[in-house]
Formats: structure tokens, sequence, C-alpha cells
């Protein structure tokens, strides 16, 4: 390892003394003039994790749906999955290292991980339309330059499309071709041949706005469009020529707001649909009779699970499919998927990578979290039966079916959530069942549910069990939630630690909102006293 270099390069990227930062599930995020150093580090962790894997690597310098002042950064592993745990770990001693440890703590990582310094190295980096990103990206190149590897920048792309960029050079190919003309090839492709079999005339389907929160999902969405068939019509708001990226815009807004996103004209009955700021999370919603109706992740798990049930019985397949939830999805999505859909349904932890390593568990998972990101994943035996069956089988409905599946398969991108492909599924379901977005929205209806904090002296006082929805302690609190929950119908209520904050969450819901919203509030005062709550006690909510 050419120290030397690797010092000088340094001296560009230095650390500002004491500041410490940690790799979490969104990789690093802060203040984007905070994150010189890191951006660096993260080019060496690349060429590392490149050589020991001698795979592409990816890194993505993005914030997602933080405000526009922030920056973060996040590896890629080679299909195109998050970054393995233990290389966390290092990304965030890397990122921490004072400038005299940088070299002890590299060498450390090389020891550790068994890399091969002789092996060639490959990084493909990528950005979001964020002012601080090309400086940034910029940054992330000297550090892989200063260990030697070679680099492709392929500038301003969302997140997922990068995430597919990386599998598609690491499976040669066969996930597809590794340009932007591959990515929408792939996928217009897959669209139109799924749709073909819709019916011509739709009823009330009329154009489709997407709220694109001023970030790089405008960008990708116009030179998509050539690529569209006339059928699916698409009108594009906050495109970020006026507005700031994620402000008052974007799913995240949408969906904790629980309103329309400024600069989105709704007409009653319209379909809607909000990304995030770099594209891996969506959201649908309508307005009608005045009210505004969300159709987040639950309600595109149910959509897409439905559909992909339907097209496996008719194949005559025995293969398995899930759900994979998060404690915080509705007890109606779930109560709906098991007992109406027979679609099994299975609970993991917060956080997309302990719902994709569940979701890796079966034939065909679906997941997504309550926010909109998601995706599905087809294990590779059962992709394989598909594509032979839409080949070779001479019972036509089979064969249809079949052929129906594959398409979904190649409109999915399997790596991560993605706003763009999620969104021509969803139009693609849609205009094949001749759904209005009011009948999708009526498949199940949602339990009212509230959420709330409790400020605590140490989150770690907080441990649960049960894919976080038992607590385990402090003692006697899970018995007080029981109790509560216990008096009122349909109700559920569970509380986790915050991962950021010193802060507890409450999730509650019941029969009606006063129900839910009463129980949050008594859920909220037991934690207060039972975990030590500190400042105000909480209050009724209202």
């Amino acid at each position: 390892m050419d120290f030397e270099t690797v010092t000088k390069y340094s001296a560009f990227h230095s650390k500002p003394l004491g500041l410490s930062s940690q790799y979490g599930t969104a990789g690093f995020r802060t203040k984007a003039e905070n994150l010189n150093h890191t951006m660096f580090r993260m080019g060496l962790l690349a060429v590392l994790r490149s050589k020991q894997t001698r795979s592409t690597i990816g890194v993505m310098v993005t914030a997602s749906h933080n405000p526009e002042e922030d920056n973060g950064v996040k590896l890629i592993d080679p299909l195109g999955e998050m970054l393995a745990p233990s290389w966390e770990e290092h990304a965030t001693c890397l990122a921490n290292a004072e400038e005299p440890e940088l070299r002890t703590v590299l060498i450390d990582i090389c020891q550790k991980e068994a890399v091969d310094l002789q092996h060639d190295a490959f990084v493909v980096i990528g950005r979001d339309t964020r002012s601080s990103s090309k400086k940034l990206s910029e940054s992330v190149i000297d550090g892989v330059s200063a260990l030697g590897g070679q680099y492709h920048d392929y500038g301003l792309v969302t997140t997922p499309q990068l995430h597919y960029m990386v599998c598609c050079r690491n499976t040669h190919g066969n996930y597809g071709t590794a340009t932007m003309e591959g990515y929408y090839q792939k996928l217009s492709k897959a669209f139109t041949e799924l749709t073909k079999q819709a019916a011509s005339q739709r009823d009330g389907h009329v154009c489709l706005k997407i709220d694109c929160a001023n970030g790089i999902g405008a960008l990708k969405l116009k030179e998509l469009e050539p690529y569209l068939p006339g059928c699916l019509r698409i009108h594009i708001d906050n495109d970020g020529l006026k507005g700031k990226l994620n402000h008052l815009c974007g799913a995240d807004f949408v969906k904790v707001h629980q309103k329309p996103p400024v600069g989105l004209e709704m007409k009653t009955g319209e379909r809607s649909c909000s990304f995030d700021g770099d594209a891996d999370r969506i959201v649908y919603y309508y307005i009608d009779a005045g009210r505004f109706h969300l159709l987040d992740g639950d309600k595109i798990a149910t959509l897409i699970s439905a559909f992909l049930k339907e097209l496996l019985v008719k194949t005559g397949q025995t293969l398995t499919l899930a759900v994979i939830q998060t404690a915080y999805a509705n007890g109606s999505s779930t109560r709906y998927l098991e007992e109406t859909m027979k679609v099994p349904v299975h609970c993991a932890k917060t956080g997309v990578k302990h719902l994709h390593h569940k979701a890796q568990e079966f034939d065909v998972g679906v997941y997504f979290e309550a926010n909109g990101h998601g995706t599905v994943l087809f294990s590779k035996a059962a992709e394989e039966k598909i594509r032979h069956q839409a080949e070779n089988e001479k019972d036509n409905r089979k064969r249809e079916a079949a052929k129906m599946l594959e398409n979904t398969i190649d409109l999915i991108n399997q790596t991560v959530g993605d706003a763009i492909s999620d969104m021509l599924v969803i139009e693609a379901i849609l205009a094949l069942k001749n759904f209005t977005v009011q009948q999708w929205d009526a498949m199940y209806t949602d339990l009212p549910n509230r959420q709330l904090k409790v400020k605590v002296a140490d989150r770690r006082v907080i441990d649960t069990t049960d894919a976080e929805r038992q607590a385990v302690t402090p003692p006697g609190l899970q018995e007080k939630i029981n109790a509560l929950v216990k008096k009122i119908k349909w109700a559920r209520a569970f509380v986790r630690p915050s991962g950021t904050e010193d802060v507890v969450r409450v999730y509650a819901e019941a029969d009606t909102q006063e129900n839910a919203d009463n129980l949050a509030y008594e859920v909220s005062l037991a934690v207060y006293h039972l975990a030590g709550g500190i400042g105000e006690e909480p209050k009724p909510v209202g």
C-alpha cells in the first residue's frame, strides 16, 4: 500500500479534530461542510472492499430525504445490496481516525478482512443534485485514486440506479446493461410487454402526477419518458427548477404530514405520487370529497403481493410467497394479507437491511416499509422456473401467466427500493386490473393510529424482542402495555428506542382515532414513569 500517496492526498481532505460520526443504515449523513474527509476515506474503503471481493463496489453521494444543506455517502456491495455489517464498522473507524492513525486503521482493515492488495480495484460513483455533491464526489475519486483504484463516475443518478449499475457489472450483464440507456430500456421493455394485455380503454385513468421532491428523480424521469409507451402519461411536478430539495415536498413530507406537497395541484379522484430526494421511496395519494388519502408502503406491498399471488396460482407453480413487514405496518394490512389473500406475513426489525435479509428466505419475498421504501426479491431457482415456463409451457393460460411474471421480474429493481421501478410496477398492475386509485385503496381500511416520542435520559433502558414488538426491559413495562391494549377493540401498541436520539418511539392503533390517541398517550406515560423520562410529562393528544 502506497502510504506516501495516501498521506499526500489526505492532506487535502484533513479531518477536523474531534469530529466523529457513525455509519448507519443510511451510511453517513450530516452537514455537507463536515464531509470532505469522510468522502475521501470512503473512496479508500471502497478500493479495499473491491480488492477483497474482487468485484465492482459503488459509492453514492446523497442524503436522500434530508434537507438540502446536508449530504451523505453510502457504499454498495457487489450484488447491489447494502454494505456488509462488519464493513460498516470499518467505515466508522476509518471516518473517525485522526490523521496520524489513518495508516494503522487501513492496515488493520486489510489484516482483519484478508485484503490482497495485489488485486485490481474498480469503483463506480454516483451523486444526487445537491449543490455540494459534485465537490464531495471528487473527494471520493481522490480516495479511490490514492490507493490506485480504477473508477467510473456516473455523475447524476438516483441511488437505485447506482445499485443497478453495480449489480450489472458484477453479473457480467446478466442483470442488465450497466448504462443509463440499459436501465431505461430494461424497464420500458418490461413495462410495455407487461401492459400489452391491459384493456385499451382505461376507465377514469388520467395522467399520473409525480412530485419529485425537487430532486434527481425529476431529471431521470424526463430521460425515461421517451422510452415509455403512450398508454402511460405522466406529469412531473417539483422538478427542481424552482423549489428547494425536499422542502415541503417529497415522500417523507407527504407521509409524515398526511397532506399533499406544495407545488402539486390536485383534483378530486386524480392519482398522484411522491418520490423522495434520491428516488428510493414512493407513496401514492388522492383527494376525495376534500379528504386526503395516503397509500403508503403497506398499501403498495398489498397491491403487488395480491397481483403476484394471482399469477403464481395461474402458473400452477408451487413457489413460496411472503410479505415482510415491520411492527409499524398497519394491523389492517396484516389481517387482509393473511385472512383474505392467504399470503403469509413475517415481521422483521425496523430497517431496510432486516427486511431485505428476511425476504431472501422465500422464493418470492415482498417487502416495503410504511415510508414507501421497498421491493420484491425472487430467488434464483424461482426466476429460473418462471423463465423456463414462460418459454416452454404448452398450456396457453399458464404460459401467459408465466410471461407476465417474467416481465414483472424484469420491471422490478431487486437490488433496492426504487421509486421509478416501483411506480411502473404499480401503474402496470392498475392498468391490468383496470383499477382506479380508489379501488386500490378500498382493498382494506387502515386502522386509526398514532405515533409519539418520549424523551428519556438513556434510550438503552428499553430492550425489545419479537421484531421490536415486545419490551423486555424495563421490568413491568410490557405488562402495563398488555393491560392497556386489552381494554380496546383491535388495539395494538409497542415501544422501541430510537436509533439516533435519546427518545423512545411509541406506536398505537385501535378501532377509533380517539382510542388510538388515548392508548398512545397512556403508553407514553408508562414509558415516562418506568423508563426514566425527562422533561415534561406526556400530555393527552389533541
